[in-house]
């Protein structure tokens, strides 16, 4: 039986890459494989453990076919490397760090696609926005507006295959929910 595409999404600062690291020994113990992320930006950058490529490099790689998904955010592009369909083919479940705006292309690629939205509350996400200091607080309004807009839409339009985790509280109650949206993802054929 071939595996499931789970795709997490979630606004920057919900905490994903936290999620992904806190849960890693546990998807490990499931078979479950999480796909680094190649990103044009420099390996030394704070954030996610991806692999860092110049524009160029990944032009080349995306042409050549690396990629099983891409797409540009935020003046960066973003490629999930295509091993991800061996994996699938063989069995295995596959997490991958995916885009909110990309969505509707990873579901049309992978229909079984088990989204897994991050949300946290507003006033904690706005407090981590502005510790990490990258944009003005009218851009972290405006961000915050715009992530409440698509969380809702989202909800209100997506059937089976979406769980929706609450990451305002500790990590570890957000990792023992992802476990059990993948158990039921399981149990309903997701």
């Amino acid at each position: 039986m071939a595996g499931r595409l789970i795709y997490l999404i979630g606004p920057s600062g919900s905490g994903k890459d936290s999620l992904l690291d806190a849960a890693r020994p546990r998807l490990g113990e499931r078979g479950c494989r999480i796909v680094r992320r190649v990103i044009t930006r420099s390996a030394q950058a704070v954030g996610e453990a991806a692999q860092g490529v110049s524009p160029a490099q990944f032009a080349r790689m995306d042409t050549e076919g690396a990629f099983a998904l891409s797409w540009q955010a935020n003046g960066l592009s973003y490629g999930i490397p295509r091993v991800i369909d061996d994996w699938l083919a063989a069995g295995h479940d596959v997490l991958v760090n995916g885009s909110r705006a990309h969505l509707d292309q990873a579901r049309l690629r992978y229909p079984r696609l088990l989204v897994l939205l991050l949300t946290v509350g507003q006033g904690v996400l706005r407090q981590r926005l502005i510790e990490r200091g990258r944009e003005l607080p009218a851009d972290i309004e405006a961000r915050l507006a715009r992530n409440a807009r698509f969380t809702q839409a989202l909800i209100a339009s997506s059937g089976p295959g979406l769980c929706v985790l609450d990451n305002s509280g500790p990590l570890e109650h957000t990792v023992e929910r992802l476990l059990c949206c993948l158990n039921a993802g399981h149990s309903q054929g997701a």
